[in-house]
């Protein structure tokens, strides 16, 4: 006696989700129509027919959310993660966090488990070399979190702005010769991103840039501190407060408080152990709120996919 299929098993020979699948058999408008097409002739040929009490349990929400965050020892993806839990419970949201450690492979894997899962949404943190392709069948209710991607909705920081608002600050108090930390330009955001808004600001003010990279490291940030401080340095502007952390610890030591230390993240350690050293809040947590707000406009509303910035909070 042949096998009678499953929707399991009708997602997997048209290249889709469960989920999708789903969406399709309950008639939900949002599938593309493409999508649609491709699902409904493999149901044709194996003469899929799906029980009513499957259908009626798949027409209800799971009111549960994928928080797919990268590290889960991140202080800024924490604060962000912080905002989209205060969003998502008043609405009657559970959650269920899983980390990627940067790694495409394992952001694959735990989609497919989620979607297995039947959640209702899933909120990553993106980073580079992730497959968009793959991500696909995902988009319409997915949201990235600090990369931008064609077709998906999306919530970024405002790197550039953050950049400019730190060497701005300094300027103000009178400080020039600011050297700069950051992380391989390979990484978009705060690698790329970073960097040239930094390099912008030098040509800007008529600034000679000083600059170093690394990784995203307290010991990354006392070796780049210690190859860029001269006697003349007035300040470390930093591409994280991992690494002012780090560079701070490194101008302690050489007693060289007068060196301005400013970093990304509001971090409170950074401030609470080093007087000299500043803080900027990236709006993480605002981010967070925003990227809740965007999926449920779209899992409850049918909103399309949008990609808005998040703004930083001044110094």
């Amino acid at each position: 006696m042949e096998k009678k299929l499953t929707i399991l098993d009708i997602a997997r020979l048209a290249g889709v989700g469960k989920s999708t699948v789903s969406r399709v058999l309950n008639q939900d408008p949002r599938v593309k129509e493409e999508t649609r097409q491709r699902i409904e002739q493999v149901i044709a040929q194996h003469g899929f027919t799906p029980s009513k009490s499957a259908r009626a349990m798949r027409s209800q929400s799971q009111k549960v959310i994928g928080i797919i965050v990268s590290r889960l020892d991140s202080s800024s993806e924490n604060q962000a993660v912080r905002g989209m839990l205060e969003t998502l419970y008043p609405r009657g949201y559970d959650a269920v966090l899983m980390e990627s450690k940067f790694s495409p492979q394992k952001v694959i894997e735990h989609l497919t488990v989620l979607d297995r899962r039947g959640v209702d949404g899933i909120i990553l943190f993106a980073f580079n070399d992730l497959d968009y392709a793959a991500m696909t069948p995902f988009c319409e209710r997915l949201v990235l979190v600090a990369r931008e991607a064609p077709g998906f909705s999306s919530v970024c920081f405002d790197d550039e702005g953050a950049i400019h608002t730190m060497v701005q600050g300094l300027l103000a108090e009178g400080v020039r010769d600011i050297a700069y930390l950051g992380v391989d330009p390979a990484d978009l955001t705060t690698g790329a991103r970073r960097r040239d808004a930094y390099l912008a600001c030098c040509t800007e003010h008529g600034l000679t840039p000083r600059v170093a990279f690394g990784d995203l490291s307290h010991q990354s940030g006392y070796r780049l501190a210690a190859s860029l401080l001269t006697p003349t340095t007035e300040a470390l502007v930093c591409a994280s407060d991992t690494l002012a952390i780090g560079a701070a610890k490194y101008l302690q030591e050489q007693g060289r408080g007068e060196v301005r230390v400013t970093g990304l993240g509001n971090n409170p350690l950074l401030a609470f152990l080093f007087t000299n050293a500043r803080s900027l809040d990236l709006g993480y947590k605002g981010a967070g709120v925003q990227a809740a707000a965007q999926l449920l406009g779209q899992i409850e509303q049918g909103l399309p996919p949008c990609a808005t910035i998040a703004p930083c909070v001044t110094l």
